[in-house]
């Protein structure tokens, strides 16, 4: 049992010195509070829009033959404009909530799982107690309420659970659902749309000979991360696109529990970016590749025009290294990713026990674009998508000492500054003044533990962060290589990926909301190896 199980409600209060800190969720896991009370405390009227979300298990017919037991997230409209929850057709996804900047949302969850759970808004800035930290997180049979106003401007963002020691097997047996966000800014754009705007979730999953998921088993496996032997898209293997001759807007996530993918087209074009985790760029951006780690999130212009029927172009995964540990002979440092991890040291180590999985780093399709007909559009790309307000680090409220988050992996147990996860325990320096903007660094190196580091995409909840810089420590060159033309940082973000030898400076604003807000490794199986911690936002 979590220590905060025994403890009073005052006690938490003040524990975590708050004047008030309001769960919606109906009796049993931490407090008492029933829904009127909780939506009384709340402080929002009446909302826009009312949504119920179901977690419950499924079947879904993934591959041919006896369809697979998942766990699956469905949803119902129960106020607000048609259209604004959509299923993804036959896939063991959650649906699509399609929301407005300004509009208030009222969540009604209900869990129908044999074990806890709790959703997170991801990206989103919502109040603490409707942002999924696990300390909310409820029992079978019971319900809860999260409500919000949509603060955050358009763009692509998910919900998933965030159930302690539980958010990577839940997320593995198919938790997870799109949050699509517009705003008057991105309107005001002539960008794809309907059925030409198109949400693709990349995950990666292991079926045994029943064709039902399999997990993985082994202690290495979860400190490295679950890697799957297939790749789905939307919930389907082998995903076939048909598209007209015409633009698209495809808004990719990567809904993988650990695998970080090298996204290329098969015959050498450009990919063009127009948003990123937190919306629209301020303009386009051409890269040869993009790295895209778990939780991220980017909106691609892509111009099939041009070309003819039944031609095929395919989103590929292309060959990169240097994301995971690599202990060679004697301990040294090997490789990275792909073909590096074949290395002497390694077969009958991890790699024995990865079995048919896609080795991280190697080379293998995603999915196929198919023009199945001729359509004609006159969009042009536009120069300018939106405009960011840019955050000065002289503006940091700690300008003068950033606050620095070490990565490590010693004893195969992730930490932050050494720290594992305690579910409400803060340390001083985690502690963050309302209304202020923080100097963060993300630093991955560990010279104490040279041979064990790995990458990490860090994710911080609540509002979207500024990419500063990166800095690479000497030696790491040679394989940073591989990976360092695919980061596109010149958005909004809420998940970044460091590097082994890398430590990456953001600048992020902690408004509206007190409470705990999380930051943790979006690598879920290191999440739920305790590498996470609180911020806690106070006034």
């Amino acid at each position: 049992m979590s220590e905060a199980t025994d403890l009073s409600r005052r006690r938490l209060l003040q524990y975590l010195g708050l004047t008030a800190v309001a769960t919606a969720v109906v009796p049993e896991w931490l407090f008492a509070a029933d829904e009127q009370g909780s939506q009384e405390r709340s402080g929002q009227s009446e909302p826009d829009i009312e949504v119920g979300i179901t977690a419950q298990p499924a079947e879904s017919p993934i591959l041919p033959g006896r369809p697979t037991k998942v766990w699956k997230f469905s949803g119902e409209l129960v106020k607000g404009p048609p259209g604004t929850v959509k299923d993804i057709p036959d896939s063991y996804l959650g649906p699509i909530l399609r929301l407005r900047q300004g509009q208030k949302v009222r969540i009604r969850f209900r869990n129908k799982l044999p074990e806890p759970c709790v959703i997170h808004q991801h990206g989103l800035h919502v109040p603490e107690e409707a942002d999924g930290h696990p300390r909310h997180q409820i029992g079978s049979g019971q319900t809860a309420v999260y409500e919000f106003t949509v603060l955050d401007r358009a763009g692509t963002y998910w919900f998933h659970p965030h159930t302690h020691h539980r958010t990577a097997e839940q997320a593995y047996y198919g938790l997870a659902g799109l949050i699509l966000v517009t705003d008057t800014e991105e309107q005001s754009l002539d960008l794809p749309h309907d059925e030409h705007d198109i949400p693709l979730v990349i995950q990666d999953r292991s079926f045994d000979d029943h064709n039902q998921l399999r997990y993985i088993g082994h202690m290495h496996d979860r400190f490295r991360g679950f890697l799957g032997d297939r790749v789905l898209v939307n919930g389907k293997p082998d995903f076939v696109l048909p598209v007209a001759t015409r633009v698209y807007r495809l808004r990719i996530l990567n809904g993988s529990n650990s695998r970080i993918y090298k996204l290329a087209w098969s015959d050498g074009s450009p990919l063009t970016v127009i948003g990123t985790d937190g919306g629209l760029l301020e303009s386009p951006e051409v890269r040869n590749y993009l790295m895209l780690a778990p939780g991220e999130r980017v909106d691609l212009w892509v111009d099939f025009r041009g070309r003819k029927l039944g031609d095929e172009i395919t989103l590929r995964s292309a060959a990169f290294s240097g994301v995971m540990p690599m202990m060679g002979m004697g301990g040294g440092m090997m490789g990275g990713g792909g073909a590096g991890m074949m290395g002497r040291g390694m077969r009958g180590g991890m790699m024995g026990r990865m079995g048919a999985a896609l080795p991280h780093g190697a080379e293998y399709p995603i999915l196929t674009a198919r023009i199945v007909r001729e359509e004609r559009d006159q969009l042009v790309l536009p120069r300018r998508l939106s405009q960011i307000q840019r955050y000065r680090p002289q503006d940091a409220a700690n300008a003068q000492k950033p606050k620095s988050i070490h990565l490590s992996m010693r004893a195969m147990s992730p930490r932050l500054n050494g720290r594992s996860f305690e579910l409400t325990r803060v340390a001083e320096e985690e502690i963050i003044p309302l209304n202020t903007m923080q100097l963060l660094e993300f630093v991955n190196r560990d010279h104490r533990a040279h041979e064990m580091m790995m990458a990490h995409p860090m994710h911080i909840h609540g509002q979207q962060f500024q990419v500063l810089k990166r800095e690479m420590a000497p030696g790491f060159e040679r394989h940073y290589s591989s990976v360092s033309q695919g980061f596109v940082d010149n958005g909004w973000k809420d998940t970044v990926l460091v590097m082994p030898g890398e430590k990456v400076t953001i600048l992020k604003r902690f408004d509206h909301y007190t409470g705990l807000y999380l930051y943790h490794c979006h690598n879920l199986e290191h999440e739920d190896l305790d590498m996470m911690r609180n911020f806690l936002v106070q006034a």
